[in-house]
């Protein structure tokens, strides 16, 4: 059996549709938790939406006890601290499907991500105990103490200090904290301070009803309403020396790796509102009659309607992909006689890179589907009334929340070069490699009779694209590479198209090997036009960044192998897009 994939890996391996989980293959148990919390959010969720964006007085923090009563807030807490101890791509899952919860949505993701994690994962045995339980059934919720007015995307300059007092029992904590979702009604905090002259984070565990905090009234927001933002602060608030979490100034390593997990939990959640308000817009489409006609009839509806969906199931399928990648480097960590909670951590930090990515995939994919329903529904989808005037609203906070996607494309290839310098990738060989393929004659390939043939071997293209750019780029610019951020987000457009696309192939790849030709028509269609239209992005980002920072003949040559490498066979994308919008249109909703 082939070695597992590692973290950035993707980039100069070839993988099998044997190697990745899809979403067609979730089992029994797993799909009962999907229906689960389908059957909250429906009940529970929905038919109050107004009342939640209103912030009715102990309305969400009542959801979330009954969400912790059904075991949703305990997916990720082991069964001896009173949780369901589900695996990774698992509790991906569960987040997906409570995602089109609007604000409860990020309520729950708060509480049960940067609310509960650091405790699981960094908390001693003691800690763990006394709020782990807790947590797990929504008798406590949880907020996340890290950003300040004065640091958001460098979280480290943090001001807020902690200073031991006399008598060595006790941390005092001073400073304010802003942006703290849950604030409100969280009875426990993670804050991150600095003691003394330290250079990095401390995290401490704090009690809301600690003397000395006090919190600013809600933030008035433009979007996800019914969630609670506040500003904490924190004057003279002793927090026990037991309440430490991990060692002295590990703090700014707790947040990035809680961050990790959020970015691709985000991704998940985005996934869950992009497929109803995917719904929404078919239905509306099938409903809404111009010129005597349904709108669905009309190809500049149809075309939507197919791009959202492109663009949903794409981001789909490299969601879970990750997820199992991720379940597979814990389990191998855990065999390898790792703890679990450690074993967790640095299993995901694997994979941090397509963690980033994700992020930006996703969060950018609810944005265009929310901003294409609420075009479809014309007039009305500018309305309250309409379901996709909230979903516009609340999407947009997603680009910024766990980082804004600008520093997640700087952060992948930044996560990505890390590895290659640290002797965990071997980016270098396959980058001199496509180099010396430049100084050469092409080869003529003959494409295969799989119907995918041409997508694989444009993937192959895509691939030696960012080997290509981003190889010549570290040679040319070294010690400034960090600063030229325009060539950096350009390579990472290139590495995040790419990652999706393969992700799709594989998934489809899957699909036709287990269920025959027929069964994927639609999802074949799919592939193709994202195949097709990514070609001509990548061929952009990586002009972009040629012309950054080469000329002469150096960025002649490495222009005439992008051409090479991005030449794609021709479609009939309005016939693909068509196969895929009739089946939307057909089944009144996102089915895929």
């Amino acid at each position: 059996m082939s070695q597992a994939i590692k973290g950035g890996e993707f980039i100069i391996r070839d993988v099998h549709h044997s190697e990745i989980f899809t979403p067609e293959e979730w089992n029994e148990e797993q799909q009962m938790i999907a229906q689960t919390c389908d059957d909250f959010i429906l009940q529970e969720i929905t038919p109050i939406l107004d009342r939640i964006d209103h912030m009715e007085e102990g309305l969400m923090p009542s959801l979330l006890v009954k969400a912790g009563e059904l075991g949703m807030l305990g997916m990720s807490v082991p069964e001896d601290l009173g949780g369901m101890g589900v695996d990774f791509k698992t509790s991906l899952l569960a987040t997906e499907r409570l995602g089109k919860g609007h604000s409860f949505s990020v309520a729950y993701g708060a509480h049960t991500g940067i609310g509960t994690l650091p405790i699981l994962y960094y908390g001693t045995a003691a800690q763990k105990a006394k709020y782990i339980p807790k947590l797990a059934t929504g008798e406590w919720k949880a907020a996340y103490c890290l950003t300040e007015p004065g640091s958001g995307s460098d979280a480290n300059s943090g001001k807020t200090k902690a200073t031991l007092s006399e008598d060595g029992l006790h941390y005092i904590l001073d400073g304010q904290k802003m942006w703290i979702t849950n604030g409100g009604f969280a009875n426990l905090f993670t804050v991150f301070a600095k003691i003394g002259e330290d250079k990095n984070l401390t995290a401490f565990i704090v009690e809301a009803d600690s003397p000395g905090i006090s919190l600013n009234p809600e933030e008035k927001k433009m979007g996800i309403k019914g969630s609670s933002t506040r500003q904490v602060f924190f004057n003279g608030v002793k927090v026990p020396v037991e309440n430490m979490l991990s060692e002295r100034e590990n703090g700014f390593k707790i947040a990035i790796n809680i961050l990790n997990i959020g970015r691709i939990k985000l991704a998940a959640g985005v996934l869950g509102g992009a497929k109803q308000t995917i719904t929404d817009s078919v239905k509306y489409a099938n409903e809404r009659e111009q010129f005597g006609r349904p709108i669905s009839k009309y190809g500049a509806i149809r075309f939507k309607l197919a791009e959202q969906a492109i663009r949903t199931y794409t981001v789909e399928s490299a969601i879970y992909r990750a997820g199992q990648n991720i379940d597979d480097a814990i389990q191998a960590l855990i065999a390898g006689g790792m703890e679990k909670s450690q074993a967790t951590l640095k299993g995901i930090e694997q994979f941090a890179a397509e963690c980033a990515i994700l992020k930006v995939a996703g969060s950018e994919c609810l944005d265009y589907v929310a901003d294409e329903a609420v075009q479809i529904f014309g007039g009305m989808g500018y309305s309250a009334e309409s379901p996709v005037e909230r979903s516009y609203r609340d999407s947009r906070i997603n680009r910024i929340f766990e980082g804004t996607n600008e520093i997640n494309r700087m952060l992948t290839v930044d996560m990505i070069l890390r590895r290659a310098m640290k002797g965990e990738l071997d980016l270098m060989g396959p980058a001199m490699k496509v180099a010396s393929e430049l100084m050469s004659i092409p080869e003529m390939t003959e494409l295969g009779v799989h119907p995918l043939a041409a997508e694989r071997q444009a993937l192959a293209g895509f691939k030696k694209s960012i080997l290509m750019i981003a190889g010549a780029a570290v040679q040319k610019l070294m010690q400034t590479m960090a600063k030229e951020q325009e060539v950096l987000m350009n390579i990472s457009d290139i590495a995040i198209w790419t990652y999706i696309a393969e992700s799709s192939l594989l998934r489809v790849e899957k699909k036709i090997e287990q269920k025959g030709l027929e069964s994927a028509a639609v999802e074949l269609a799919i592939v193709k036009t994202y195949f097709y239209d990514i070609a001509d992005k990548i061929e952009k980002a990586g002009k972009d960044a040629i012309y950054s920072f080469a000329e002469g003949d150096e960025a002649r040559m490495m222009l005439t192998g992008l051409k090479r490498f991005t030449k794609t066979t021709p479609i009939n994308p309005k016939n693909e897009r068509q196969i895929i919008a009739n089946a939307l249109i057909e089944k009144n909703s996102y089915y895929l």
